[in-house]
């Protein structure tokens, strides 16, 4: 034993190594014919397509498969295959579809090793069981690898674990059928991992067989059975075979013999059975070798002795069993952990069998005295009878844990079904009253909307209930039963989605129509503040008794100026008029839009009326300019600042005067392109930012969560990011462009308000975007800090669970020596120390997050949770090390 690893391989690292055979002899399959191989085994069989190529290719006929991604999708494709299995005779204990589609991984690891045993073990070997008239498989593969290795004096295999951990069986095995491949003196010389690697090799390249195992899983204390014995099939199938039954009577002898020649070493043969026992799996296994034979006396008590000992502590862990609860998440979990219990029944099924059988042998040979005869017949009798009253007590339990979930889960679906009756009678009314007459009542609308917001989070908690649904299936009930339940599922998830999807399109349509109205009247405000600016403005022009030329000058300038201002806003009444129209139109109110008619009609009025009484002015100030005198009023400025109308009525009115030079083109902006496209580039910006704050409104995190995908919002933010870098060189733009325009207006005289007003808001707009965006940045990534935190405290608090468990099922195993357990618990308990580290990580995470203004509650409070149990089962397993020391 001092020659490779003294450690034993914990349940968990034979899974991982059941994991990494079984996944290796998946891919062999899938090479051959074609099919991408499989990464992570647990991850890619669980919607069944996997599964379903794999029994493809081992039954040779096509099975169809469902190509959606729902879980329900999912389960049809796993039944699917549970149904191909059972129509091939592949018996499974305890395998249900949800196990494999919520990806198990015991009982993925247990179905895999059915398909394994009947395709590989079985398949291979059923010529031989057939003409030797055996039904044990692992006794033929036994005999036939004891055969073979027979002229090998170092050689000695007892079991299918550790005698194969030297390397030195597999090279046997291959060098006796064919010795021209290698020197056995070589192999001799090799370490273990050494001897391994070579036995793999020399039968990838001279006998076509996957490397199955690695040598560093097989060189350990207790190798994983189940990877070995699939491995040496692989073997029996290209090597020569031919096992007698004088070779099967041999290894049915073994037990006493590997008794004898273990005591003296260290290792004894009750701690390998117990361990052997202890990896086993309890599925679809048949019975070790070690029980299947004959027993003396004192074996028999023994045994006996160990199975008793072991129905103590199950019926002892079936009385501690809660009642059935009326909460489904705690039934779920009740269920859950009696399956187990159930799975460990089965387990140490054979172990009571054997135990039974070996009584009946020994009073059938006759050997006993009356009084042993009598004991062994009342302990049979106890043994049965307790075994039995436990079994039928254990099923009944799981019968009423059945039909309380079923119960429980069906008063879901139904009060699913009724809440989304009312939501969807609520949402019928919601939708007739979606036109509001204004902006209050909009507003109410938005309350309304964000109140069944509200309700829909809190329902949503019950439908992730729903979607982890254990869907038992019985003989009773059947696959009928499974589909009207499947079907029942997919017509209240379809129901659901329709309902989040109405909800989230109101919400963005009644957010489009607040900020379209609100900007409606925010310009509608700032279009009669200006209407009433300049009809002051006209108020104040004089038309008549001009004192001088200067006078008459002065108003005829200012008449100029307002023309020129009025040219200059009225794309601003047209794009106002355009936005009413669109307002009125999504509304679909008809009093909403009459209102909305009847404002712009009433600035369009104001509009014309200015326009009106502009012309009037005009005309007056002409005929004065004919009173006063042309000859004495400067000739470039009236020709200059007199729109052309009123300079052709001079013409026309004073045709003795000389013809006025023609009028040069003005410089001013207002008259040039550069407004107009100022105005332009303004309404592109301001619409931008109207859009931008929309989509950052909708994308902000209103509530953090303890695990929350955050990639679509990131990827919206950056959309919007990119525009705003890509739209800040059209804000430089009209920030130059603008303030050109200021001046240029300034030095003419002309009004600057409103190229003011409209720079303002953007500017303020676009710091409001800016901030936005950073703020909602911030929040995500809060938000997946808090994720992280709370993976990191799930893995940890696996970890613990796992820990709750050995000290639940394997710290009180009587089957166990307490030197052996004693070491595990130590074993169990510096793995838990070990992780201190981890938890200060924690703790300082926790801190970093709660020190954010506003941390959620619960941050806090599960670390709090978390510690207590930490701190619980530490102390367990410290007590429990203390008891096993004495």
């Amino acid at each position: 034993h001092s020659l490779f690893s003294s450690s034993f391989l914990s349940p968990d690292e034979h899974n991982d190594v059941q994991k990494k055979t079984f996944t290796k002899w998946i891919n062999a399959r899938f090479s051959k014919s074609g099919k991408p191989p499989v990464k992570d085994m647990f991850t890619d069989l669980k919607d069944g397509r996997k599964l379903l190529d794999l029994l493809e290719g081992l039954t040779g006929k096509p099975l169809p498969k469902e190509r959606g991604s729902t879980r329900v999708h999912a389960l049809n494709n796993v039944n699917r295959v549970l149904q191909v299995l059972h129509q091939n005779n592949v018996e499974l204990v305890n395998i249900g579809g949800t196990d494999i589609v919520d990806g198990n991984h015991k009982l993925t690891l247990g179905l895999l090793w059915s398909i394994i045993l009947h395709w590989q073990v079985k398949d291979v070997m059923k010529n031989i069981m057939s003409d030797l008239q055996q039904t044990n498989s692992e006794k033929i593969l036994l005999s036939w690898v004891r055969q073979s290795t027979r002229p090998y004096s170092q050689v000695n295999v007892l079991n299918f674990t550790t005698s194969w951990a030297d390397g030195l069986a597999f090279n046997a095995v291959i060098h006796r059928h064919k010795p021209e491949l290698f020197s056995w003196d070589k192999v001799i010389k090799m370490s273990p991992v050494e001897r391994l690697e070579h036995a793999f090799s020399i039968a990838k390249n001279h006998l076509g067989i996957e490397k199955l195992l690695d040598p560093e899983d097989v060189a350990v204390q207790l190798p994983d059975k189940k990877s070995i014995i699939m491995y040496l099939t692989s073997l029996f199938e290209v090597l020569p075979k031919q096992v007698t039954m004088e070779d099967i009577r041999e290894v049915e002898t073994l037990p006493r013999r590997y008794k004898q020649e273990c005591e003296d070493g260290e290792f004894n043969m009750q701690q390998a059975v117990a361990l052997e026992e202890e990896q086993g799996s309890s599925r679809a296994e048949t019975p070790s070798t070690v029980t299947e034979v004959d027993m003396d006396l004192d074996s028999y008590q023994v045994a006996l002795e160990e199975v008793l000992t072991w129905l103590l502590s199950a019926e002892d862990a079936f009385r501690e069993q809660e009642e059935i609860s009326g909460d489904v998440e705690e039934v779920k979990e009740q269920f859950s952990t009696h399956e187990g219990f159930m799975m460990e029944l089965t387990a140490h099924q054979s172990s009571v069998g054997s135990v039974l059988q070996a009584g009946n042998q020994l009073v059938a040979q006759g050997n006993l005295s009356p009084e042993e005869e009598f004991e062994i017949q009342e302990q049979m009798l106890l043994l049965n009878s307790r075994w039995e009253e436990l079994r039928v007590d254990s099923m009944d339990r799981q019968s009423r844990l059945h039909d309380m979930l079923m119960e429980l889960q069906k008063q879901q679906l139904q009060q699913l079904s009724d809440w989304l009756t009312v939501t969807e009678e609520r949402i019928q009314k919601m939708e007739s009253q979606l036109s509001a007459e204004d902006l209050e009542s909009l507003q109410k609308h938005l309350e309304e909307h964000k109140s069944l917001q509200s309700d829909l989070e809190t329902e949503q908690v019950k439908v992730n209930s729903l979607t982890h649904m254990v869907v038992i299936v019985d003989e009773s009930s059947g696959e009928s039963a499974t589909a009207i339940l499947e079907e029942q599922l997919q017509r209240l998830g379809e129901r659901w989605t329709a309902v989040c999807h109405w909800t989230e399109e109101r919400r963005v349509k009644l957010q489009e129509i607040q900020l379209l109205w609100q900007e409606l009247l925010e310009e509608q405000c700032l279009l009669k503040a200006w209407l009433t600016e300049k009809e002051e403005a006209l108020s104040k022009v004089q038309t008549s008794n001009f004192k001088d030329q200067t006078d008459l000058s002065v108003n005829v300038r200012k008449l100029a100026i307002l023309k020129e201002d009025m040219g200059m806003k009225r794309q601003t009444l047209d794009q106002l008029n355009e936005l009413g129209q669109d307002v009125a139109q999504i509304l679909g109110n008809g009093r909403a839009s009459s209102k909305i008619d009847q404002d712009q009609e009433e600035l369009t009025q104001r509009w014309d009326s200015l326009v009106q009484k502009l012309e009037d002015y005009s005309n007056q100030v002409t005929q004065a300019v004919g009173s006063v005198g042309m000859s004495q009023v400067p000739q470039k400025t009236a020709a200059e600042t007199m729109p052309l109308k009123e300079q052709v009525v001079v013409k026309q009115s004073r045709q003795e005067l000389p013809p006025p030079p023609p009028p040069k083109k003005r410089q001013i902006p207002g008259d040039s392109e550069a407004k107009k496209k100022f105005e332009a580039e303004s309404a592109e910006l301001l619409n931008w930012i109207s859009k931008s704050k929309s989509a950052i409104q909708a994308t902000d995190i209103k509530e953090y969560k303890k695990m929350r995908e955050t990639s679509n919002m990131k990827e919206k933010l950056k959309v919007i990011e990119k525009e705003r870098v890509e739209k800040s060189q059209k804000l430089d733009e009209l920030k130059r462009s603008g303030h050109i325009l200021l001046d240029q207006m300034g030095k003419e005289g002309l009004s600057t308000v409103d190229i003011k007003s409209v720079m303002e808001k953007i500017l303020s707009g676009w710091k409001d975007v800016v901030q936005h965006l950073e703020e909602v940045a911030r929040k995500i990534k809060y938000q997946e800090d808090i994720s992280a935190y709370f993976k990191e405290m799930s893995e940890l608090e696996k970890t613990v669970i796992e820990k709750d468990n050995w000290l639940k099922n394997d710290a009180s195993s009587a089957s166990q020596p307490s030197a052996v357990l004693k070491d595990l618990c130590q074993r169990e308990l510096t793995h838990l120390v070990s992780l201190s580290p981890q938890l200060e990580h924690l703790k300082a995470t926790c801190k970093a997050l709660t020190s954010q203004p506003m941390p959620p509650n619960f941050i806090q409070e599960s670390l709090h949770g978390f510690l207590n149990h930490f701190k619980l089962t530490h102390q367990k397993l410290e007590e429990c090390h203390q008891q096993l020391k004495k």
